[in-house]
């Protein structure tokens, strides 16, 4: 500032002078880089500033293979996992006795609390070091955060859970680095330690092994549904505190049960993952769903079609080696596409180990882990990775009256004012109650008026069409009064409900899961347009 002072105008400004209006009303210079002080750490809704929630975040698998094939291999002596085997973490060997564990993860807020994102981001990190069977030591933090936007005190929440996660598991945050980004990420570097001959890897499952999943499903259903304002705060509080669970007992019983192949279930899904370790491993699966854990609340997600882009990312990629013997249920699949952030670890055992494993876990507390399948030979004639079984859900975690979904929030109104009249051109046509400005006064809105009227006149485009482009507009604004006044308008037209959905379809596409179950709900609101059917 001494310096703008004497130039005699900002050194970033030439047009402004110095002090500036800010510098003399709050005492702070922005081009010094002084902030205004903030307060808003309890109002800010960490999964709301965010387009993908945790592990949803992450690059699609067959994208991800895409670029890695064109990469060239690296390869030497000490190396004894790397790239070309896409396992969940790096090993190199120090001597005979020891060998570095290595990796690296880093995604966006899947819960609002940012000490609690914290702490799942570090049980996110380490549980790729206890997938290996190793032990993780230290942590290098990697943060990016809206600094301009958003109150410091956030991103030292969000730490501060890391290294309370981190010091649970025995690691020591010993540094890290930060970006200014414009989207919250966390996430942390971490070295363990392990034997040269006890690393469990990914693609080692042997005909006749039982699978054991050490956590429950249904993480980014849940997580994306608190984005949209559908899942009640009981069911974001379990999931958060289920991805909150370290891996660490279950990693420190695998090796005394004998575990021959392990992964854990992150954003890939687990038929992503499991798709990778029969692959590797030369082997098939058979799944019982009706033994998978589940979130409660990712039933209703089920039921509500509240899902994720990310299971059609997953599904495209793994369900080609999918084959399913329970059509039925056939709605229930879409659990083994989605993204998993800090799931549990997936294991393969000896048959006698499978059911000791399972009792010992749940002894030390773990209550969402359970036998889900067997390990079968491959047959060279069928080219299914993964059989489903039986695809019914029977195993939840948590009851459906804590996780009950919340109704549709999102919903906005672009007027001050819900008309129901159905012979009125729009639910614009009024002015807010605080303009300050009559209605018989408002030559603007007089203007308006006429405006709207003539724009609904047919003209190059007829009368029917014009009514189901300003249904597909009140979708995408989420205007609940014009919808529900342009849907009664297009009945009256008689226009089919099958034209209404086709062009809703439309909105649908640009405007997501949450465009849809708005539409959804708003139709079902109204009986005269289903009783068309």
């Amino acid at each position: 500032m001494a310096r703008s002072q004497r130039l005699g105008h900002c050194i970033c400004n030439i047009k402004q002078p110095c002090p500036c209006e800010v510098f003399s009303a709050q005492n702070i210079c922005p081009c010094a880089g002084e902030r205004p002080s903030r307060n808003a750490t309890a109002s800010v809704a960490l999964t709301r500033t965010v387009a993908r929630a945790g592990c949803a975040s992450k690059i699609g698998q067959g994208d991800l293979k895409r670029i890695l094939t064109t990469l060239p291999d690296v390869s030497h002596p000490n190396i004894l996992v790397g790239m070309s085997e896409g396992d969940d973490a790096g090993v190199w060997r120090l001597d005979d006795r020891t060998a570095l564990v290595q990796t690296v993860d880093v995604f966006t807020p899947c819960v609002d609390d940012p000490y609690l994102f914290g702490q799942i981001a570090a049980a996110n990190s380490v549980s790729d070091v206890y997938a290996m069977g190793g032990r993780p030591l230290t942590a290098l933090s990697i943060v990016c955060f809206p600094i301009d936007e958003m109150d410091g005190s956030i991103m030292g929440e969000m730490l501060r859970g890391g290294i309370d996660m981190l010091n649970q598991a025995g690691c020591q945050l010993i540094g890290g680095h930060s970006v200014n980004d414009s989207e919250i990420k966390l996430g942390f570097a971490v070295t363990g330690v392990i034997a040269p001959d006890k690393i469990i890897k990914r693609a080692r499952a042997e005909p006749g092994d039982l699978l054991v999943l050490t956590k429950p499903l249904g993480i980014g259903m849940v997580t994306f549904a608190a984005q949209i304002g559908r899942v009640s705060a009981a069911a974001l509080h379990q999931a958060g505190q289920t991805m909150a669970i370290l891996n660490k007992d279950a990693a420190e019983l695998m090796d005394s049960h004998g575990a021959h192949a392990c992964t854990d279930v992150t954003g890939f899904g687990l038929a992503g993952h499991l798709v990778e370790l029969a692959r590797g491993s030369g082997v098939s699966v058979e799944l019982d769903l009706r033994t998978l854990p589940v979130l409660a609340a990712a039933l209703h997600c089920l039921e509500h079609e509240i899902l994720p882009g990310t299971i059609e990312r997953n599904q495209e990629y793994a369900m080609g080696w999918v084959q399913n013997l329970d059509a039925p249920h056939e709605r229930n699949l879409a659990i083994l596409y989605d993204a998993q952030t800090s799931g549990g670890l997936l294991v393969a055992l000896p048959p006698d180990h499978a059911e000791t494993y399972v009792h010992s876990l749940r002894e030390r507390g773990h209550k969402g882990v359970a036998i889900i399948g067997r390990v079968v030979e491959k047959k060279p004639s069928n080219e299914s990775l993964i059989t489903i079984t039986n695809a019914g859900l029977e195993y939840f975690i948590g009851t459906k009256e804590e996780n009950r979904m919340k109704k549709q929030s999102s919903v906005q109104t672009c007027c001050s004012n819900s008309h129901t009249d159905a012979k009125q051109t729009s639910c614009c046509d009024a002015l807010p109650e605080d303009s300050g400005i009559s209605e018989q006064g408002g030559e603007a809105l007089t203007l308006f008026k006429e405006f709207m009227k003539a724009a609904n006149q047919p003209g190059l485009i007829d009368a029917k069409n014009k009514k189901l482009m300003a249904i597909v507009l009140s979708i995408a604004m989420r205007c609940e009064p014009c919808l529900k006044i342009h849907l009664k308008a297009a009945v009256a037209m008689k226009i089919s409900r099958a034209e209404i959905d086709e062009a809703a379809s439309l909105a649908v596409a640009f405007g997501g899961c949450s465009a849809m179950m708005f539409y959804k709900e708003v139709r079902e609101g109204l009986p005269v347009l289903e009783a068309r059917g």
